[in-house]
């Protein structure tokens, strides 16, 4: 498998330049692919261990692979490769948590640990400070040139100081870079700036200084007010762009500000305040009411309430102690406690959740690749096309000199393909923020387009469906059940063996146990009273002991039978119970079979509308579970999921056999599951669904994962799915729609019959416009309702 690694780009300020980018870093040895996203302004790059191994070796050292990787990038134009030269080694690391970030939460495989990030950003603000001077120097200085043309009172030579500086102080930009991208016969969006500005200016000066060189077929005057107004439209226009995009990576930064950057170390009796970079596995903590909690860990002394809302979504508290797991950012509300850290840098769910986000938004959705061979041509045709139309209407019309220059220079400045680049990645990048922070963290942008055409979705019954710990339902006594006494005393007994036991059936019957005895003072007289001995556990069918010396078994009906006892007599109240879905245990005190226990994993609150809602949207709904047809049919009644789309008594590693099955229709799939025992079908699935706080397995197995195994978020991971498609949609028809319909009006198409033909002006405010309402449009998804 090829490493991952994903870098920050400073200078990028267009979809051609992220094209060149691309490309130059893919023709480095040892790259596999790379990956340039302009709107995160981030490159991904995957090497490949069979061709890159030596070079990744001495990379590892600080060698020269990454140096390689600068300079191509700085070779093509204006831009920076930000690595973290503080270490070195995350500049190159295998992905899979190889070592410590810091507080910020990268893991190491990204390319960039906090220098990296801190650097980028201090040189993107550094950027937008150095682009806002430039543009407010650029009006200043257009405004009277624009003025003095109109009116004509300022004099050529004067428009000509002052449309220099504005083209090659404040726009200099634009030729930089239109030189190294000629020189690398990669023509973007600066060349056709710089080409158009330049043509005025040029023909300007001449006109100005040596008029008798165009005497024969100038009749008119300068046009040194219309490269200076591109110029500033277009850099206005950067300017709003840049801070849109701001906008729009507003959920990462949101992601990192959660992280806390000190910690409370526990040194011997002593409590010293550290980095939390300085943490390390196995460190204990102390975490004070109203703090942050630094990295994950286990509570090792106290007792709180933790607001996980970060992680889970859930606005209520949850109560923790010792043995509890807490999770890293997550907000202590009430009481203090000691923790042993068990995660720290990028193995932090904080960190994985940034990771899953970052590297999201940098990947391409299926739908982007015809944009993306549009651009890849579309800057050399539209070269082609303003030479062309500038010699039609100059020689071949007869238009003149200067009116081909002006619809060439037209052509050239309105022809920005910025707003194809940017209508897919603005979307998946505000998609998928929006979903991180709803709870729902989508790996990659293909499983964000793919989700809303899901026409199968099977489901995991336990853990998905219902809720993962079982409960129990139902107690029975059998003999003389109007005694209460009679039955609390016998059900006092089962909870009393079975808090010895520490098997999940036993602890739900424990749980059940405290709630009676919190609330009857007759129970909780008996339950803290009693005493076991002899206890012993029979392995898969039940437990036996001497509760205050009185012997007492608790099974699966089977081993009661086995132990000669009379089940028969009981047969229909345990069958009624396995209909409803709940595993039934009997009691035996003193040699006879005094009731019953019935458990079960309830079903989640609101997993009946959701599957309701998916059901109405046209999905088949089907569930997918290794208990018996009985208790399966009972739960998939509850959930609104019909018999016949029931698979029960399916083993873990024939659930990907099922799925392969289903997609054998030429239907898409969807797996939702626990990412654990359900990771093969997972992995077969079309999109594999995920339920569950961020875990390892989670992440690696599945394409979606629903943090706070809240079951309706998969209605809302649709819905974001289909709105963000929607959006992608939009943006691409107004990008193609604005080029297909104004290139040819900028060529002068309609001049002859209807005297229609744009000015270069217009044509830079419209070329602005196009890119921020891409923008703008994605933005829509921060607000849409899911």
């Amino acid at each position: 498998m090829a490493d991952r690694k994903i870098y920050p780009v400073v200078g990028m300020h267009c979809a051609g330049c992220a094209v060149s980018i691309e490309k130059a870093v893919a023709a480095v040895s040892g790259v596999k692919s790379a990956t340039v996203n302009y709107a995160t302004e981030k490159v991904a790059v995957e090497l490949d261990p069979s061709i890159a191994s030596r070079k990744t070796g001495q990379a590892r050292q600080g060698g020269n692979l990454v140096d390689q990787l600068k300079k191509a990038v700085a070779g093509v134009g204006n831009y920076t490769l930000v690595v973290d030269q503080g270490n070195s080694k995350s500049q190159v690391r295998n992905s899979k948590h190889e070592g410590h970030e810091a507080d910020h939460g990268h893991d190491e495989g990204h390319g960039e640990g906090d220098g990296a990030h801190d650097h980028a950003q201090m040189l993107k603000e550094e950027e937008m400070r150095d682009l806002r001077r430039r543009v407010w120097v650029s009006i200043a200085l257009s405004l009277p040139v624009l003025v003095g043309a109109v009116m004509g009172w300022m004099p050529a030579e004067v428009q000509f100081v002052l449309t220099s500086i504005v083209l090659f102080w404040a726009g200099r930009q634009f030729f930089t870079s239109s030189i190294a991208e000629w020189k690398h016969l990669r023509p973007g969006m600066d060349s056709l700036v710089a080409m158009g500005t330049g043509a005025a200016w040029t023909f300007s000066t001449v006109i100005t200084f040596w008029p008798q060189l165009l005497a024969e077929v100038v009749k008119d005057g300068v046009y040194f007010d219309a490269a200076a107004v591109i110029v500033s439209l277009i850099l206005l226009g950067r300017y709003f762009e840049a801070t849109a995009k701001k906008k729009a990576g507003a959920a990462i930064r949101k992601l990192l500000e959660l992280s806390t950057k000190k910690a409370r170390l526990i040194r011997g009796n002593k409590e010293v305040e550290i980095d939390v970079s300085e943490v390390k596995v196995g460190d204990i903590l102390l975490v004070k009411p109203g703090e942050k909690v630094p990295v994950g860990g286990e509570i090792v002394e106290g007792a709180t309430t933790i607001d996980e809302s970060m992680v889970t979504g859930e606005s209520m508290p949850m109560e923790k102690a010792v043995g509890d797991e807490v999770v890293g950012a997550t907000v202590n509300r009430v009481g203090a406690f000691q923790m042993r850290v068990t995660r720290v840098g990028g193995d932090t769910v904080l960190a994985q959740i940034v990771q899953m986000v970052e590297e999201a938004q940098g990947s391409k959705a299926p739908i982007q690749r015809l944009a993306d061979v549009i651009s890849n041509y579309f800057v050399p045709i539209v070269i082609l096309v303003a030479i062309g139309a500038f010699l039609l209407w100059w020689l071949v019309i007869g238009q003149g000199l200067v009116f081909g220059l002006v619809v060439a220079v037209t052509v050239l400045i309105i022809s920005c393909p910025c707003a194809l680049g940017l209508a897919t990645p603005t979307a998946i990048m505000v998609g998928t923020g929006r979903g991180a922070g709803q709870g729902v963290l989508i790996k990659d942008a293909k499983a964000l387009e793919l989700f809303g055409k899901i026409k199968i979705l099977v489901v995991d019954k336990t853990g998905t469906l219902t809720k993962g710990k079982p409960e129990v339902v139902a107690a029975v006594c059998f003999n003389d059940p109007e005694n209460k006494d009679k039955c609390d005393r016998m059900q006092a007994m089962v909870a009393a063996l079975e808090a010895k036991s520490e098997h999940p059936l036993a602890q739900a019957v424990v749980e059940w146990g405290k709630k009676q005895a919190r609330e009857s003072k007759e129970f909780r007289k008996y339950f803290e009273s009693f005493s076991v001995v002899d206890f012993k556990a029979i392995v898969g069918k039940g437990i036996e002991g001497k509760v205050n010396g009185v012997k007492v078994l608790i099974g699966r009906p089977g081993l009661i039978e086995e132990r000669g006892y009379d089940v028969a007599r009981h047969q229909k109240e345990v069958a009624s119970l396995e209909r409803e879905g709940q595993t039934v245990v009997l009691v035996v005190v003193a040699g006879m079979v005094e009731g019953m226990i019935g458990m079960r994993g309830e079903l989640k609150e609101k997993s009946a509308d959701t599957v309701s809602k998916l059901r109405r949207s046209g999905m088949e709904v089907w569930m997918i579970t290794g208990d018996n047809q009985r208790t399966a049919e009972a739960i998939a009644e509850k959930a609104g999921i019909s018999r016949d789309r029931v698979m029960a008594g399916v083993l873990p590693q024939d659930k990907a056999k099922k799925i392969k099955e289903l997609q054998g229709r030429g239907r898409l799939v969807a797996m939702v599951g626990d990412g654990i025992n359900d990771a093969p079908a997972l992995a077969q699935a079309d999109v594999g669904v995920a339920m569950g706080a961020g875990t390892d397995v989670a992440i690696e197995s599945s394409d979606v994962t629903l943090v706070g195994s809240d079951f309706s978020l998969l209605w809302q991971a649709k819905r974001l799915s289909e709105q963000t498609m929607r959006i992608i949609r939009q943006n691409l028809f107004w990008a193609f729609f604005y080029n297909a319909f104004l290139i040819p009006v900028a060529a002068g198409v309609f001049f002859p019959v209807f005297g229609l033909l744009l000015s270069p002006m217009f044509a830079s405010g419209a070329m602005a416009m196009s890119s921020l309402s891409v923008v703008l449009n994605s933005l829509r998804l921060r607000a849409v309702k899911l």
